[in-house]
């Protein structure tokens, strides 16, 4: 354990980079309000849906960028446009129509949007709070497809999704797998 690094803390590059979002680049956000839209977006989703897509990410996936808990709610960088592309994407994939009615809904926050981010050095029991910190001063940032990609699985595996009717309960079932 103690070679593992602190994923819930923020680098000194992660500052860096965190810091460029805002209107002073020299000054350490400790937390602070930050645009969306120039260095980063942020897809929001409700926490248990959110963690769903984190872990399609990490397990099936190519990784996330930094992500925060904030108030209930899953915060996702992303690259900038993310939040002007996304909503499009999942209405092409009929998010929200009778199929997806248990799928919560994604809040995309871009250009003109402001989140507040988590201290980088903030306690991990605080809200808000880093899941995943910066660590870099250009991190990587998953785009709109990426983030579609871990929606769908991440619904596909909330709700089950049959094109098969429910099976009769009072149908007579006969075992044909013996021959004479």
């Amino acid at each position: 354990m103690s070679g593992t690094p602190n994923v819930t803390r923020v680098t000194s590059d992660g500052v860096v980079w965190l810091a460029s979002a805002g209107p002073y680049p020299r000054r350490a956000p400790a937390p602070a309000v930050l645009p969306c839209g120039t260095v980063f977006d942020v897809v929001s989703a409700p926490v248990v849906f959110g963690r769903r897509m984190l872990d399609r990410l990490w397990d099936n996936g190519p990784g996330s960028g930094p992500v925060a808990m904030s108030r209930g709610r899953m915060l996702l960088f992303c690259a900038p446009g993310t939040a002007h592309r996304l909503p499009s994407l999942l209405a092409w994939e009929e998010w929200g129509s009778h199929r997806a009615a248990a799928v919560p809904p994604l809040l995309c926050h871009g250009t003109g949007d402001a989140v507040t981010v988590p201290a980088p050095d903030g306690d991990p029991s605080a809200d808000p709070r880093w899941l995943v910190a910066p660590d870099a001063r250009h991190p990587w940032l998953p785009g709109p497809e990426v983030l579609l990609w871990a929606a769908v699985r991440a619904a596909r595996a909330a709700v089950r999704i049959s094109i098969f009717p429910p099976p009769d309960q009072d149908a007579k079932v006969y075992d044909v797998s013996r021959r004479r």
